[in-house]
């Protein structure tokens, strides 16, 4: 498998567990806000990559030799490529989604001019262009329209929700998991979401593990 597919794999299966741990008859754990629907699928990414979770999967399928640890720095290494990049471009592609939705008149627009404003406003370097021009940008008009940042704020709330486990100095603290489980697994969609995010991290969520994980702390 590549690294991809493992994430991918690790991805669905939070999604497997939010509907496996839900504490109601028909669980409907998509049935969130978009702010929080990838919370519990994304947080199991961080589990695929950490050296001490692939230490025991990732070995040799004839061997069983177990990934070097020259490798695995590697692998730790190459997550903080262009993670500069990749963020302002995510947001400079979020607050084009909002300034679209935000009008509230009927005037023709020059596009290229509506989008230079926008980026001028956020001061957006001129040697990044956001993700998608608004021609191609199909999220703005099918079912993300004015919901396109909730890709990189579901990467705060995964980092900072990780960050818990991180603070314990134990991926697999039976305290802290059983917390996200009661909390977020078990009580999705049934209540506020903010809430139940800070009954089990005791505060809302901040930006500073993201920041740290793509090393731009």
């Amino acid at each position: 498998m590549s690294i991809d597919e493992v994430n991918t794999l690790f991805h669905e299966l939070g999604h497997g567990l939010n509907s496996l741990f839900s504490d109601f008859d028909y669980p409907g754990g998509r049935n969130t806000p978009r702010d929080f629907v990838e919370l519990p699928s994304q947080i199991m990414e961080n589990w695929a990559l950490e050296p001490e979770v692939l230490k025991m999967y990732a070995k040799h399928y004839q061997t069983g030799e177990v990934i070097p640890d020259e490798l695995i720095q590697k692998i730790v290494n190459s997550r903080l490529f262009n993670q500069g990049f990749e963020t302002v471009e995510y947001l400079a592609a979020s607050f084009l989604d909002m300034d679209w939705q935000m009008l509230t008149d009927n005037k023709e627009r020059d596009v290229i001019e509506f989008e230079k404003n926008v980026y001028k406003k956020i001061g957006l370097l001129p040697e990044i262009e956001s993700r998608y021009q608004s021609t191609n940008f199909s999220h703005i008009l099918g079912g993300y329209a004015a919901g396109y940042y909730s890709y990189i704020w579901a990467a705060v709330l995964d980092a900072d929700a990780f960050e818990a486990f991180v603070e314990k100095g134990n991926l697999f603290d039976k305290a802290t998991a059983n917390a996200f489980r009661n909390f977020i697994l078990a009580k999705s969609g049934s209540e506020d979401s903010m809430t139940l995010y800070k009954k089990f991290r005791g505060r809302e969520p901040k930006v500073d593990a993201l920041l740290k994980r793509r090393g731009l702390d």
